[in-house]
């Protein structure tokens, strides 16, 4: 093997022992953990760094590889969005009787970050916290698309339901019709006896963060009481103010 391909084969090995170490480390404890010398490991981070892979925490000897640092980052975010929001689902909650949500866009997908349920049923909704579902089937998926600067030409528009959105044209219509309404409806879309309705949520700076909604089954949510319970949950939403 040549000098260059034995230069790169560690070069990769450091990369990934720090991706593996899964926090800040130390460059003497890499050195030991891979038996590198310090001038070498000194090159080979310095390379690292340079290549925009890693970068020195500040005030600090510890290094992290950026696409860590950036997952922690959007962990951090989420945390503390779900923490800033949860008395407003408590309130969403209250207010309809039902379980209520808060989603994300997420790959392509409705991510959901957290739900309460303070309802006055003793069957409890379960829980989907860290469930994906199809931007095109949901309520929340709808308001974030509605709301968003996201492309629909990448969705799989995969059918569901009888109920589930099946082209362009028709979900471009209902997307409009969100935007005029202020939310959005899945009427069994998804799944064929739960049905929802969500609204935007923005935060302080009027930059969309996601979606928050209610779900239920189809015998208590009605076509006409989802549109009574989007308006109501559409006015509460424009009382918070979500700094995050």
């Amino acid at each position: 093997m040549s000098d260059s391909l034995k230069s790169l084969s560690k070069g990769l090995q450091v990369y990934k022992e720090i991706v593996n170490y899964g926090k800040p480390i130390q460059a003497s404890t890499l050195c030991s953990k891979m038996n590198i010398n310090k001038s070498t490991m000194s090159r080979i981070l310095q390379t690292l760094s340079n290549e925009d892979y890693i970068e020195y925490l500040d005030d600090s000897n510890e290094i992290i590889s950026k696409s860590l640092e950036n997952e922690q980052n959007k962990k951090t975010k989420i945390q503390l969005l779900v923490q800033k929001t949860k008395p407003l689902l408590e309130e969403i909650s209250k207010l309809t009787n039902e379980c209520a949500y808060l989603g994300i866009f997420d790959n392509n997908k409705v991510l959901y970050l957290n739900q309460v349920d303070n309802s006055s049923r003793k069957l409890k909704t379960r829980n989907n916290i860290g469930l994906q579902t199809p931007l095109h089937t949901s309520a929340l998926g709808k308001s974030i698309l509605a709301f968003g600067n996201y492309s629909l030409e990448n969705l799989k528009l995969n059918q569901y339901t009888h109920n589930t959105i099946k082209n362009l044209e028709e979900l471009n219509q209902t997307l409009e019709d969100v935007q005029k309404n202020g939310y959005s409806i899945d009427y069994s879309e998804f799944q064929d006896n739960m049905c929802c309705t969500a609204v935007p949520l923005f935060n302080h700076e009027n930059i969309l963060i996601g979606a928050v909604g209610i779900s239920g089954t189809k015998e208590r949510l009605t076509m006409e009481k989802l549109n009574l319970l989007g308006k109501e949950i559409s006015s509460l939403v424009e009382g918070y103010n979500i700094i995050c």
